[in-house]
């Protein structure tokens, strides 16, 4: 069985923090030059120009590309032959706790909801673990700003999650909707993470996921791929555009996770992410 320490855990999600919130996924930064060049809007044009120039003045300066470095979001696969010297939960925080810090991002988290009270190291981390086969660990950490987390929503239609009635015209409504009241507030173009099965607690787990794929990878599904598509043509039709100003990139990329559900219900969820939806991976 192969051994790892949890050192070595707390330096790659310490070198995962800092890194993820100064360069964008290189996919999606050509996706935002790739429309700053087709939009048609001067306004939103410009925009889009001004977001491409933040994206590189970071990369250089080796600073965050946003003020929100966000709450850290940790996704970890732990391989089924992989022996932890040490508690992982412990590394994974330590682990933000100085990327945080020592990196000098903005310290978010706060130590009780309603209380509040800045933990002041960005601890603790939402962390989600799987078991895989194999005998490796993948950490994926994605740093979560909330002026986009704010707008997400859990499906409710009359106070109630959809039933199988919900036709696919409402699903992709549902998924505008959500982008109109939004408007602004979480700095579009944005990426949409959608969640569709499961129950009440995976439906959000799988839109979060979501948000982690390539915005050049569509979903394996032809099906789902489709409806990704036709969400994302509708979203763009809103006008909301860049920064709420109009024009017709309000979103870059719509990316769908399902899961099975209950023969009685059809949970969605969507997690609206803004145009710096960031996320680094490593295998260790």
């Amino acid at each position: 069985m192969r051994e790892i320490t949890a050192r070595e855990i707390t330096a790659a999600v310490r070198q995962l923090c800092i890194d993820a919130n100064r360069v964008l996924p290189a996919d999606l930064e050509q996706t935002i030059h790739t429309c700053s060049q087709q939009e048609k809007d001067p306004t939103a044009q410009s925009i889009l120009c001004d977001l491409c120039r933040n994206l590189d003045a970071a990369r250089k300066m080796e600073i965050p590309i946003c003020q929100d470095t966000g709450m850290a979001v940790v996704f970890a696969e732990v391989g089924q032959d992989l022996h932890i010297a040490g508690s992982f939960e412990e590394a994974v925080n330590e682990g933000v706790r100085q990327g945080y810090v020592e990196g000098l991002l903005r310290c978010s988290v706060v130590k009780d909801p309603i209380r509040r009270g800045n933990t002041e190291d960005n601890t603790p981390a939402i962390l989600h673990t799987r078991l895989v086969p194999g005998d490796k660990l993948t950490l994926t950490v994605a740093p979560k700003g909330f002026g986009s987390e704010n707008m997400s929503r859990l499906n409710m239609s009359k106070s109630r999650m959809f039933t199988p009635s919900a036709t696919e015209e409402d699903i992709i409504r549902f998924v505008t909707e959500c982008v109109d009241m939004a408007g602004s507030n979480p700095c579009p173009p944005m990426v949409l993470g959608v969640g569709i099965g499961g129950d009440f607690e995976l439906v959000a787990y799988l839109a979060k996921k979501a948000l982690c794929r390539s915005v050049s990878q569509r979903n394996p599904d032809p099906y789902y791929a489709d409806l990704e598509q036709k969400m994302l043509e509708a979203v763009n039709g809103t006008g909301v555009g860049p920064q709420g100003f109009g024009g017709e990139t309000t979103a870059l990329a719509v990316n769908i996770e399902t899961y099975p559900t209950h023969i009685a219900g059809l949970p969605m969820a969507v997690n609206v992410g803004c145009h710096v939806t960031r996320h680094k991976t490593v295998v260790l």
